[in-house]
């Protein structure tokens, strides 16, 4: 829960000279009152056969000279574990539903070769099948989160799918499992039938999807204590129509409904806006837009409180990120773009918001892993980068299953642009699992710190350690020639006559733990 009490006042950010120096806004903590745990999986990654996600930035294969494990790169894996990834959403996206699971299976030299029609209209091989991908998330020890095929398959192919994967029993295609190699069944955490059903999925109605999830996922069999969590394919932006249905009609056979948003910082499809070189309104727009998603949320949690007031269907937002215009040079369908200060401000704020809706919101999937999207790593051949991104993310490590607390932001200050105006902190508490109180800020004001005066209700403070992340450039980023560029500095702050002020730099991430 983040409560937040706030004066708008009319403030130009054109004329920098008329700032104040500092702006005083004050957060309070109730440790006493602990709300839900933040589910691990609101981390959770996703990886889609599309552009170099997958092969090249993350698979090479086992004769690659660049160093591998079974195929997967080390460099990558080893910089994915410091996130301790809880999860990994695989194959798709949009490529799901054109994906027949059968072609990924045996030798790699006899499986066929598909086209991507979704993304580029390039080549698939299918070296990275079920098998591979199991390779991979065991090599990250997480979960698997498997996208069944829907749009173009059929009940039967999943039926059998699942089998594959997760049967015991000595059937034909437990026993193919077993010639392929994997001789226990492969632990399936959560499977989705369909993806996007309303677009790249298949164009349907909520009411069409539904009947066929309810006939799709009554037919997938598995052993009692392997059976995956079963995530119905939801709506987007602020449909709550696609949540309704389903939700009404296939209530106690799922255990979630997918949502989807992206952060276009022109809000349009067509001109979305640079990843870099961008300009100021760029920056707050950007940033106006994805706190939208957190009215989008509570209108979705509203209507699952009212068809499921028992909360046994939780809101899983599995795609989420910023998406801009195609680098120049690059292949329009690879979604391949630069990674800025901006994208960490962006996943920050989108952290704190699922927190706030831990009771439902148990899992979230940012687009993507590697080289597509908002991107945790970008790769160039055997050379890797860590992205703003990725600090954001290893920054928040501590919010895993941490328990959260209520915060209240009391701030008489706003970021304002024209007619745009956004707070100018956000902020998140929990409790986590080491015990300590962690507390993060987001200072979204592009040329103006912030003092934050730090109360936790019932506890005398005596300091705050961790870390920050910023940089002089908006549009700061790591390239191949420098990529150490932006990167978390060590951040701390100590009390003064019982009073804890942590300034927050413009334009920052800060995660600290609170030291009593």
């Amino acid at each position: 829960m983040h409560i937040i009490k706030r004066s708008i006042a009319a403030i130009s950010l054109v004329t920098v000279s008329a700032w104040p120096a500092f702006a005083a806004v004050n957060v309070t903590i109730d440790a006493g009152k602990p709300g839900p745990v933040i589910n691990k999986n609101v981390y959770g990654q996703f990886a889609e056969h599309l552009g170099t996600g997958i092969y090249e930035g993350m698979y090479v294969g086992t004769s690659s000279n660049i160093p591998n494990t079974k195929g997967w790169r080390n460099d990558v894996i080893g910089a994915l574990k410091q996130l301790h990834v809880p999860l990994v959403r695989w194959p798709g996206g949009c490529f799901a539903d054109e994906y027949h699971w059968k072609d990924g299976v045996g030798p790699r030299a006899k499986r066929p070769v598909k086209v991507n029609t979704n993304w580029g209209g390039v080549e698939e091989s299918n070296a990275v099948g079920t098998h591979e991908f199991f390779d991979l998330v065991d090599l990250l020890g997480a979960d698997a989160y498997v996208n069944g095929n829907l749009g173009s398959g059929t009940v039967q192919e999943m039926a059998d799918w699942v089998e594959y994967m997760t049967s015991d029993s000595k059937s034909s295609l437990a026993n193919l499992r077993r010639k392929n190699g994997h001789e226990k069944p492969f632990k399936v955490a959560y499977f989705a039938i369909g993806n996007e059903a309303w677009g790249c999925g298949g164009n349907m109605t909520p009411e069409h999807y539904t009947n066929l999830y309810k006939n799709y996922e009554t037919m997938l069999k598995a052993p009692k204590e392997s059976r995956p969590l079963m995530i119905a394919s939801g709506g987007n932006d602020h449909d709550t129509k696609w949540t309704d249905v389903i939700s009404k009609n296939a209530k106690g056979q799922t255990s979630a409904i997918s949502f989807h948003y992206y952060t276009i910082p022109t809000g349009k499809w067509e001109g979305k806006g640079a990843a870099t070189g961008f300009a100021e309104p760029h920056w707050i727009s950007t940033l106006a837009n994805t706190l939208k998603i957190d009215s989008m949320i509570k209108n979705n949690i509203a209507v699952l409180d009212k068809n499921d007031p028992e909360k046994k269907i939780g809101l899983y937002v599995d795609e989420w990120g910023t998406w801009y215009d195609v680098e120049t040079g690059t292949t329009p369908g690879f979604l391949y773009q630069q990674n800025t200060l901006r994208d960490a401000v962006v996943a920050a704020l989108n952290f704190n918001i699922f927190h706030q809706h831990a009771d439902r919101v148990h899992m979230t999937n940012i687009a993507q892993m590697v080289n597509v999207l908002q991107a945790m790593i970008l790769t160039e051949k055997d050379k890797m980068l860590l992205t703003p991104t990725y600090h954001a993310f290893h920054m928040y490590v501590p919010f895993q299953d941490a328990t959260s607390l209520p915060v209240t932001v009391v701030d008489d200050t706003a970021y304002t642009l024209g007619e745009t105006t956004i707070p100018g902190i956000s902020a998140s508490a929990a409790r986590a699992k080491d015990g300590k109180l962690y507390l993060s800020l987001v200072n979204t004001n592009p040329g103006k710190p912030a003092d934050v005066v730090v109360n936790v209700s019932g506890k005398q403070l005596a300091a705050a350690t961790g870390r920050v992340l910023t940089a002089t450039a908006m549009d700061a980023h790591n390239t191949f020639q420098n990529p150490q560029a932006i990167k978390p500095a060590p951040f701390s702050a100590k009390a003064s006559g019982g009073k804890l002020t942590v300034t927050v730099p413009a334009k920052a991430v800060v995660v600290v733990a609170l030291e009593g």
